[in-house]
């Protein structure tokens, strides 16, 4: 399945006008490569990187879905494997900024 698709049946983007953009510039990640072309097939089993707003959410694809439905049954097709939003760079920006502070 296209990756535009994709992202559009997972509710991650509302139109797949949007999620064209969003893979024009280059942000999102499939298996740790750079996609940059709407065309990119996603397989079950692949981990997608996506930028979404202030955060940045890492999945994995379980299976594809049919049709764009409710929440639900979207979110039964991927899995969270970041799913506080910790990837380990929030903590060293938050160490960064107090180390520069001057006592």
């Amino acid at each position: 399945m296209r990756i535009d698709r994709l992202l559009c049946l997972l509710r991650f983007v509302r139109t797949r006008s949007a999620a064209n953009k969003l893979v024009g510039k280059g942000h999102i990640r499939r298996n740790g490569e750079r996609v940059t072309r709407s065309s990119r097939d996603i397989q079950p089993g692949d981990v997608l990187t996506l930028p979404l707003g202030n955060t940045v959410r890492l999945i994995e694809v379980l299976s594809l879905p049919d049709r764009r439905g409710p929440p639900r049954e979207a979110q039964a097709c991927y899995r969270e494997l970041d799913p506080d939003g910790q990837n380990g760079n929030s903590s060293g920006t938050t160490t960064a900024r107090q180390g520069n502070i001057a006592p």
